[in-house]
């Protein structure tokens, strides 16, 4: 009768690995099979302290031991073997008396698992896909040795996926496949890297992406690299930054004609200063910027400046609306800024009445005049600014307002800062982007253009033919208008309807023969209406005024005007005149 099977017999005929320790950590067995995997003797490694002989799965079993938990499914990278491991615990009566470390060769393991039909299925989808993916796709292990690689990688760095699998990513490095490796990089980090690589064999710069998979223990076992070509990608930039530059360019054209256009709407700009300055204005209406203070003397165009920005910008088709911040007392002015609620004061409306900061909501609210504002209302309207809200007269609620402001002055406002006449932190929350319109005597280009368009309109609007020759536009051309655009606007619309000839020049003589603004009335001085002595001194004043435009320096003057340097400073003291 054959020999009955012990629990010595199963033990230590089982397929898998077995090591068994006590409470402490003590190692009591070990059998066959876990000898042969190891390539450990139970005889002398019984009754050593596990973590000693074996540095990873010692720290497993003692984890246990200390949580009272068995941690099934481990997987353990060593140097010379990969296992799966089962940790369970032997307790009796609520007392932990040791652990049974259950382990495979994790190449048996596969093996096993390999046989398996949803396996086969898993494992042939994701083949599909990896081979599938455009971009270059390897896998290393955690000690950086190349598991796989897809047919884009063989493509992009020319190679064949036998001849670098199994090789440790340093060994690629030192023959040169690439300059650097992104999986030695994740590796040293423990994070996600991306570099560029460039590969010798192809000439090809990619883009690799490198990215770590951790096991429970926070230890890396896998790196994923995504590898996409930028040589193709550079290409395609480059083609998209010339469409770019072909749409700017496009833009900038239609940019120019819009300001051809603007000559309808009063906007000339011949003179290089103004061209810029619609340019800069162009590119803020663009940009949807706020805060746009104006500056310059009155008569300049401030007002239409304003306007073109509206016009270009995405609030077009929103109000534009305006306000003279000196033509109100500050109590109605700051009503019509913010408006009020019934009953607010003794006169006002019994619905109440919105204020122009909300009329203006979704388009553009233009201050003009805004060194003239009290200093009281000053502050509110900083507060306003900052806020993006406005309060009513008379109101407990605030409300939400969104609008563009523009702002425009001729007085210098640093001055007035100094002054304490304007509040230095409303001056900086204006200035966010400042203009400058040079007066009309600054740019002399336009003014023939700026005396084309009025007399077109005004031939037009009283049914006229008038014109003006050489000599008229030499005359307009060397007057100083201290009133700039404005003055010119009305010398001509009053040599259209007043002069009794077709040609202006003879009407615009007297009118601009000296700077003196144009008398009121029907724009002739009567002759005899001063004196030959003054007359003369008059043009002679013109004369050295109109000089000095182009000189820098009495000298250049005495020169210019064929006279000593002498006479010429007598004559500037004579006529108020410096450089």
């Amino acid at each position: 009768m054959p020999a009955p099977i012990t629990y010595e017999h199963i033990f230590q005929c089982t397929s898998n690995g077995v090591v068994v320790t006590d409470a402490a950590g003590i190692i009591v067995h070990i059998n066959r099979q876990g000898e042969k995997i190891l390539g450990f003797s139970a005889a002398k490694h019984t009754g050593v302290f596990i973590s000693d002989i074996l540095p990873l799965t010692g720290p497993q079993v003692m984890s246990c031991l200390k949580s009272r938990r068995a941690k099934l499914g481990h997987h353990i990278i060593g140097k010379q073997v990969d296992l799966v491991l089962n940790i369970t615990l032997v307790e009796e009566q609520g007392v932990i008396l040791g652990a049974i470390c259950n382990f495979q060769e994790m190449r048996a393991f596969e093996a096993t698992a390999k046989k398996l039909e949803s396996y086969k299925q898993l494992n042939k989808q994701l083949e599909t896909i990896v081979k599938a993916s455009f971009d270059g796709i390897w896998v290393c292990d955690g000690r950086g040795k190349v598991i796989s690689i897809n047919d884009a990688s063989e493509r992009l760095n020319g190679i064949k996926a036998a001849d670098v699998i199994g090789k440790n990513v340093k060994e690629l490095v030192g023959e040169g496949l690439f300059d650097r490796s992104v999986t030695l990089e994740v590796l040293e980090t423990k994070r996600q890297v991306s570099i560029m690589q460039h590969i010798g064999k192809t000439d090809r710069f990619l883009l690799a992406t490198g990215t770590p998979a951790f096991d429970e223990e926070g230890n890396i076992y896998l790196v994923v690299i995504n590898e996409r070509d930028m040589t193709d990608l550079n290409a395609m930039s480059q083609e998209l930054e010339q469409s770019y530059q072909v749409t700017e360019k496009f833009k900038d054209e239609l940019a120019e004609l819009s300001m051809l256009e603007l000559k309808g709407d009063q906007v000339v700009a011949e003179s290089d200063e103004m061209r810029k300055i619609l340019s800069v204005a162009l590119k803020l209406a663009r940009i949807g910027a706020s805060n746009i203070l104006l500056l310059g003397e009155s008569g300049t165009g401030k007002g239409l400046l304003a306007k073109f920005i509206h016009q270009s910008s995405e609030r077009r088709k929103s109000p534009f609306i305006q306000i003279n911040c000196a033509a109100l007392p500050e109590n109605l002015l700051e009503a019509e800024l913010f408006g009020y609620e019934k009953g607010a004061f003794t006169g006002a409306a019994q619905q109440g009445k919105a204020g122009l900061f909300e009329l203006a909501h979704g388009g553009t609210l233009f201050l003009d005049e805004i060194g003239d504002m009290p200093l009281q209302l000053q502050g509110k309207l900083l507060k306003c600014l900052d806020d993006h809200e406005i309060q009513r007269l008379g109101a407990t609620r605030s409300r939400k307002i969104d609008c563009l402001i523009i702002a425009a002055t001729n007085q210098d406002l640093e001055t007035q800062v100094k002054k304490k006449r304007f509040r230095p932190d409303l001056y900086y929350r204006l200035n966010a982007f400042s203009i400058k319109l040079p007066p009309l005597r600054e740019r002399r280009d336009d003014i023939f253009e700026l005396t084309d368009h009025f007399l077109k309109k005004y031939n037009q609007a009283y049914g006229m033919k008038k014109r003006i020759h050489a000599e008229g536009f030499n005359l307009l051309q060397n007057y100083s208008f201290q009133g700039n655009i404005r003055e010119l606007k009305n010398i001509i619309k009053r040599a259209v309807v007043m002069s009794e000839n077709p040609v202006l020049d003879d009407f615009l003589r007297p009118c601009l023969k000296n700077d003196a603004p144009v008398e009121a009335g029907n724009g002739r001085r009567t002759p005899g209406s001063r004196s030959l002595h003054d007359e003369l001194m008059s043009f002679e004043r013109e004369i050295i005024r109109s000089a000095m435009l182009d000189c820098s320096s009495t000298r250049a003057l005495a020169a210019r005007l064929h006279t000593s340097q002498a006479t010429i400073v007598r004559k500037m003291k004579k006529y108020g005149l410096s450089f």
